[in-house]
């Protein structure tokens, strides 16, 4: 028994594949070049046009954003310097009030010591005034003492003393 696919195909009186066959090659030249004929003009009148508008739309698009972003940088950095100039301005004139309130200090400074000095000297010439007063009392007390019991002295070993002797030597033994 043979084969039955074959069987048909040698039925059907021909080569098994029409296209192959070179009976039929004009009339499938002539629907190529029609089909060729129309993709053409399909393609260049409705489909290549709106392929190359969009093309040229994101063209476009792309061109703005690219200057968009252009100017923006440009903003950013305008921004930035501005913001740099603003902070060392800043900067420079914080360390103008600083420099500007330590002066002030400083002369307030000088001003109070100016005062306590004065107040210490005041009260240095008081102290030394009253120190004076006190040794100038003592030297007096320790005169008067010493003339006492220098009197007394003498009276309890027996003798006189009148009081300018008594007071002469006194004198002349404090004076060194």
């Amino acid at each position: 028994m043979a084969d039955p696919v074959v069987e048909h195909g040698a039925e059907a009186g021909g080569a098994a594949m029409p296209q192959l066959n070179p009976d039929y090659f004009s009339n499938q030249i002539f629907w190529l070049l029609v089909t060729l004929v129309v993709i053409y003009f399909i393609l260049s009148r409705v489909a290549l046009p709106r392929i190359a508008s969009v093309l040229a739309e994101r063209q476009g698009t792309i061109t703005n954003d690219i200057a968009a972003a252009e100017e923006l940088k440009q903003r950013a950095q305008e921004a930035e310097a501005a913001y740099e100039k603003a902070l060392s301005d800043a900067r420079a004139e914080a360390a103008k009030i600083v420099d500007d309130t330590k002066a002030e200090i400083q002369t307030q400074l000088d001003v109070e010591l100016q005062k306590a000095d004065a107040e210490i000297a005041a009260k240095t010439a008081e102290s030394e005034a009253a120190i004076a007063e006190i040794q100038a009392g003592a030297a007096d007390a320790v005169k008067t003492v010493a003339k006492e019991a220098a009197k007394e002295i003498v009276a309890a070993m027996g003798g006189t003393a009148d009081a300018r002797t008594v007071t002469a030597a006194v004198t002349a033994r404090m004076k060194g």
